[in-house]
């Protein structure tokens, strides 16, 4: 069973009254809260309101959330499960010396029976792919992963994953449900140049392509095929349509946000980019975008095994996506709005998802749509 409430005014005041009664509902047993960046939600403000619900709770603020066929910039979703979920917080999630298989064996010696796991990252955190493929060695596709990357359009990393504890950053909550799920993820981009060779890279920095300052390499091709220039103030109003693709075996690329120039012209991203993997510079267009968003659907439709009876759709969209998408963005929602089935989701800084059947991963520029078993 769930219970979803929207808050549609983004107060501390409401979060605190739609929290408790949800919490205070007796079949209820966990609590999932997807908050708007706008709300201003600090630890100050929420912290108080966290610790006086006994139940296991997770969750993130995100720069947009969506209700239904609503894209809202001010707002909170609580979601209340019926069942009751494993939840764990991974912190420290830039840190260099932590290996996260060791952490994960720890905190999850039994994995029996579960079907479903929520992944909710720091998305401004420097080892979110490190946690994931620790994720996918140590559980494998044992269940299905869907999550994304917590944070702020303005680029500065702050509190912004919700849990038990209260409003942390820098960190990732894992929770472990006996749900069923079925999980599509597309992206829509294309290939215009490379590969490249990522000759010199730190965590989630590209600082040379082909030996090359990274930066020179992408201004050259970016600037001949959009015919703009980039100047000191609109990197990423430029860059938003011209992601990068890492190539992976099997499978389409995985896509790699340039967020900000860093120094010595580097380019910083959402999520790392190991040294000696080969990148393409990627382009879409309206169509194919919404096409991929189509196509997740199908493929998560195709993958679930459950009733439709009770599910909902949980829909993790790569916030660039509607930067790219503008107004055209309810498009795309249209697509993903399946009428009798309840919607929510988030416009997230990377995605996080398998299919059931292809290697996890952490996704940027992204559509993952999952279906939840009541």
């Amino acid at each position: 069973m769930f219970v979803r409430k929207l808050g549609r005014m983004g107060t501390v005041e409401e979060f605190r009254k739609i929290l408790l009664e949800i919490s205070n509902n007796a079949e209820i047993s966990s609590i999932m809260v997807l908050a708007c960046d706008a709300n201003g939600f600090t630890p100050k403000d929420v912290n108080p309101i966290l610790k006086l619900v006994t139940k296991p709770l997770f969750g993130g603020i995100f720069p947009e959330i969506i209700f239904g066929n609503e894209k809202l910039t001010k707002g909170t979703i609580i979601v209340g499960f019926s069942n009751k979920q494993d939840i764990q917080i991974i912190p420290d999630l830039s840190a260099k010396n932590i290996d996260y298989d060791d952490v994960l064996d720890k905190i999850f010696p039994q994995v029996d029976n579960y079907k479903t796991m929520f992944v909710f990252v720091d998305g401004f955190a420097q080892r979110i792919s490190a946690l994931i493929d620790s994720l996918f060695n140590i559980f494998g596709l044992e269940f299905n992963y869907v999550g994304g990357g917590a944070g702020s359009l303005s680029l500065q990393q702050k509190p912004c994953i919700f849990t038990s504890e209260g409003l942390l950053q820098n960190c990732a909550v894992l929770a472990m449900t006996n749900c069923q799920s079925g999980v599509g993820v597309a992206h829509g981009w294309k290939s215009i140049a490379g590969p490249f060779r990522i000759t010199e890279s730190d965590r989630n920095i590209i600082k040379t392509l082909d030996w090359k300052p990274a930066f020179q390499v992408y201004k050259k091709i970016v600037e001949e095929h959009s015919g703009e220039k980039f100047t000191d103030d609109n990197f990423f109003n430029i860059a938003k349509a011209y992601p990068f693709g890492i190539a992976k075996l099997g499978t389409e690329r995985i896509i790699r946000d340039p967020l900000m120039l860093g120094e010595d012209d580097a380019l910083i991203c959402v999520g790392e980019v190991p040294e000696e993997s080969f990148v393409d510079i990627m382009n879409g267009n309206l169509e194919s975008l919404i096409a991929a968003a189509g196509d997740a659907l199908l493929k998560a439709e195709k993958s679930y095994d459950g009733s439709l009876d009770g599910s909902g759709l949980l829909f993790i969209d790569c916030i660039s996506r509607v930067l790219f998408l503008e107004d055209d963005f309810k498009k795309e929602l249209e697509v993903i709005h399946k009428k009798g089935i309840p919607l929510i989701g988030v416009l997230s800084i990377g995605e996080i998802a398998n299919s059931g059947k292809d290697f996890l991963e952490f996704y940027n520029k992204t559509a993952v749509v999952s279906i939840l078993g009541s």
